[in-house]
């Protein structure tokens, strides 16, 4: 089978899929807010007094260190992976990274089950290795 993958969408045989043509509406936005529900936290916005006054307007800044891997890479990498169709799903995933996306992968496939390989640097820090690891659990 022929796997084919451009910028707005991905083939695999008869199969197609993550295809972005249009502006996603507000009910796909919630849609996607109900799919990662339980995974993401919900996250503060907070208010930034020095970045406020130095700007002179009304600074906040949306706290996504919270979240388990400590970025909003999470977001993008469970979406993206929970899009993979269960034909394609036991082939695993491949994703590069040196650092907070790994870490979102690593968690999504751990989360779904499904097994990756990620390809990270040699100059990656060993606690971002270790959070990969940590993360990913027997699925990386």
């Amino acid at each position: 089978m022929q796997f084919i993958c451009t910028s707005f969408f991905c083939k695999f045989g008869g199969i197609e899929f993550n295809k972005l043509s249009t502006v996603p509406s507000l009910s796909d936005i919630k849609k996607v807010a109900q799919l990662i529900h339980g995974v993401v936290k919900r996250t503060p916005l907070e208010y930034s007094v020095p970045l406020s006054d130095r700007y002179g307007a009304q600074i906040f800044l949306k706290r996504e260190d919270l979240q388990t891997v400590r970025s909003y890479k999470i977001r993008g990498a469970y979406f993206k992976i929970s899009n993979i169709p269960d034909a394609l799903r036991p082939q695993g995933i491949v994703a590069a990274s040196a650092g907070n996306h790994a870490q979102g992968v690593a968690l999504a496939c751990a989360k779904m089950k499904i097994h990756g390989n990620i390809f990270m640097p040699k100059s990656t820090p060993i606690q971002k290795l270790d959070a990969v690891r940590f993360f990913g659990q027997d699925y990386i």
